[in-house]
């Protein structure tokens, strides 16, 4: 799957990849448990599903809660219409849930601020 994504995936890969959603890193068929899962933020234990038309929701639904009681992880899904025909809608509700999940290495930011100075901003590089 990772050498040949749906076209859905595709195009939800191209807005998270290399950081470039909200600055939230994204893992491509990444491997939880036994479970191979469509894209993972693990900064936020956040999983995305793209799904077909053959998922079974109950299914799903186990699956999802199972992922949550043994690994923490929320999952959130979107049908592979979603994300062909209303992307922005399914980046929008992405952008909810990974704001309002916990981040789970919060002491490893402030671990880095006390060894890296802030850098200044443009606006502040110019002032003397």
């Amino acid at each position: 799957m990772r050498n040949n994504p749906t076209e859905p995936e595709r195009r939800l890969w191209m807005a998270l990849r290399s950081s470039r959603f909200e600055g939230f890193k994204f893992r491509r068929q990444d491997v939880i448990g036994h479970r191979i899962v469509d894209f993972f933020c693990p900064a936020r234990g956040v999983i995305v599903e793209v799904d077909g038309h053959t998922h079974d929701a109950e299914v799903d639904a186990l699956r999802d809660a199972r992922m949550l009681r043994d690994f923490g992880f929320a999952t959130v899904r979107f049908t592979n219409e979603d994300v062909m025909r209303n992307l922005d809608g399914c980046l929008v509700r992405l952008q909810e849930v990974l704001l309002t999940s916990p981040e789970r290495w919060a002491g490893r930011v402030e671990r880095m601020s006390r060894h890296h100075p802030p850098t200044p901003s443009s606006e502040e590089e110019g002032e003397t």
